[in-house]
């Protein structure tokens, strides 16, 4: 884990007056405390700012897949997240039913909790999805942000700004005094949620529409460990005709904490006015869902939310940057939305602490948007797919041409009958269930961003063609672009995954022991450009060494070529052998990537 200032000298802000600091994050959710997380971990002064006078008070997001938690794992905070976290293998038996206490329609294995797809999960990360919800996992990124020199004000509200060629001036109101005051920052990020004002302001170009379909959230608490702890998981759907709320009737009980700490969503028509949700009428829509119409209840909140299908085509504007739901609106469908918030800050934050270090120069930054606004589109648009594919699982029960409460209850129990339609049924279920794995074991969605721009040097070859769906399944490659393929490495007393070998405060170049020559190469490049770089030689007698040969199969390189990690663990550029001159080679690389072409020798 990178070095970092305690920030216990760091001088206590006024509150009128001019606050000046390196960069602004506004907004503490995950995107925000996260960008917060990294810069100060990497010793960029860090202000984050957010209107609310804590962090988040409903669970909201949860599912924390592989890449965010291999994030966590770089940071040095994996331990306190699974230390609140549900894990792994609790997550996974999503069930479909009449009611909790009901019928049950069928299971699938998710999160790649399956048999048939532990295996792919295991060979791509050190790390497994586990649910974390977003109250636990705010106040463990703002704490270590703040243990490690990052100044978090809360109650603190973002008014406006101005930008000019040295920085940007951003207003600010403390909600407690009433007291307006300047914040003066190199540079502005905008992780302020799906409203976000930052984006307006700076007029960031978007695509789609917000609130297509209304959604209510009931969070409760009843120990229902009976009716789940055989069939764990984090999500149970209940399609349900006749409830008081809804067309269909279809809900998901989302399990917060096991088992015993609840979540119901239901959906209601967002054209129409909203519906008032007090204590007895959520009572009653818990009860009906769970099948169990005289259970003590606590309700502990209700809320109303939209539904959104937006995505920003650019996410920065000079020294403006804007990462999580600020840039990529959508439902939470695949669980997308935390991973990606805390994996745009995680591409963001080590370039700007390049630039303002002074070993990079501003081109690195426009590489952001490049990089992830494609990612931004891909998961709007696949969270949405996945929740309008939901249909398919009506069409395959017949509730879509049923009239009435009636007619639903009977397409449904056709299913059990001896007849060539309760066979077809029976059949079409199946496929629709099938159909489910894109949002529950989406992993080449999770895990597959590749990025193209300044940042990443092509190597003249043509990134492999997928052998399977790639929506569904991560094939990892060391094209320049990629993410750090996963093997495990060490030696006979330590076990470390390749991505421990390149920790986020540096560039790691990583070779074999015929290309040893790089390791002279690497040092003299990090000296001529004043860059953080360190070359790791893998192979037996070395520091570490191919445990299981995986590394082997995995590099795509020869022996003697090298692979250049940034910070971020994907591949900025590789040399397939070792040339005659490594260092004129890596040189020019690096200088490419850090947006330094004239330095190149």
């Amino acid at each position: 884990m990178p070095a970092f200032d305690d920030g216990r000298e760091t001088t206590e802000l006024p509150t009128t007056g001019v606050v000046e600091t390196d960069v602004l994050v506004v907004g503490s959710g995950p995107a925000g405390s996260a960008a917060a997380l990294f810069l100060a971990t990497l010793g960029v002064p860090t202000v984050v700012i957010t209107k609310y006078r804590w962090t988040a008070n409903t669970p909201r997001a949860h599912i924390t897949n592989q890449r965010a938690m291999e994030v966590f794992r770089d940071l040095g905070i994996e331990d306190q997240v699974l230390a609140d976290a549900t894990p792994h293998d609790l997550v996974g038996d999503t069930v479909f039913c009449t009611s909790l206490a009901g019928e049950e329609i069928g299971r699938i294995h998710t999160w790649g909790t399956g048999p048939s797809r532990q295996a792919d999960y295991r060979l791509a990360s050190p790390c497994l999805t586990v649910d974390i919800p977003q109250t636990y996992l705010e106040p463990i990124l703002v704490r270590n942000a703040a243990a490690r020199g990052a100044q978090v004000r809360f109650s603190t509200e973002y008014v406006s700004h101005t930008q000019d060629e040295e920085g940007v001036d951003v207003r600010v109101l403390d909600r407690l005094t009433g007291t307006p005051y300047t914040i003066r920052a190199t540079y502005l990020v905008g992780a302020d949620g799906a409203r976000s004002a930052v984006a307006a302001d700076v007029g960031l170009p978007f695509e789609g529409a917000m609130d297509i379909a209304g959604s209510m959230n009931i969070t409760f608490r009843a120990d229902l460990t009976p009716l789940v702890a055989h069939r764990p998981s984090v999500l149970y759907w209940v399609i349900q005709p006749g409830s008081d709320v809804g067309g269909i009737g279809a809900g998901l009980v989302r399990m917060v904490r096991p088992w015993h700490e609840w979540l119901v969503v239901w959906g209601y028509d967002i054209a129409g006015p909203p519906p008032v949700v007090d204590e007895a009428a959520a009572t009653r829509i818990v009860r009906n869902l769970l099948g169990l119409p005289d259970l003590e209840v606590e309700i502990t909140g209700t809320s109303l939310w939209g539904n959104n299908e937006m995505y920003a085509t650019h996410l920065q504007s000079r020294r403006v940057f804007c990462v999580g739901d600020a840039v990529h609106r959508h439902p939470p469908s695949n669980g997308l939305g935390s991973n990606t918030s805390v994996q745009d800050s995680y591409n963001l934050a080590w370039k700007l602490a390049a630039v303002l270090r002074g070993y990079a120069a501003p081109p690195l930054l426009e590489s952001y948007s490049a990089e992830r606004a494609p990612v931004a589109e891909r998961i709007v648009l696949r969270a949405n797919r996945s929740s309008r594919e939901f249909v398919d699982f009506f069409v395959a029960l017949g509730l879509t041409q049923a009239r009435t409460e009636e007619e639903m209850v009977a397409a449904i129990e056709e299913r059990k009958a001896n007849t060539p339609a309760g066979a077809a049924k029976r059949a079409a279920l199946v496929k629709a269930m099938e159909l489910k794995n894109y949002e529950f074991n989406a992993h080449g969605v999770e895990l597959g961003q590749v990025y193209e721009s300044g940042a990443v040097v092509p190597d003249g070859t043509t990134r492999p063609a997928p052998t399977r769906d790639p929506d569904l399944y991560f094939e990892p490659s060391t094209a320049p672009g990629s993410h750090l393929p996963h093997a495990w490495v060490g030696d006979a007393m330590t076990r470390l995954a390749t991505m421990d070998l390149a920790p986020y405060d540096r560039f790691t170049l990583l070779t074999g022991i015929a290309g040893e020559a790089w390791e002279d190469a690497a040092a003299q490049v990090a000296d001529d450009l004043g860059v953080p770089l360190q070359a790791v030689v893998i192979g037996p007698g070395r520091a570490v060494t191919d445990l299981y040969d995986d590394w082997a199969r995995l590099r795509e390189i020869e022996e003697g070529g090298a692979l250049l990690v940034r910070p971020d663990k994907h591949i900025a550029w590789r040399a397939h052998a070792l040339p005659d001159d490594p260092r004129e080679a890596l040189h020019e690389a690096l200088a490419r990537v850090l947006g330094r072409d004239e330095g190149a020798r």
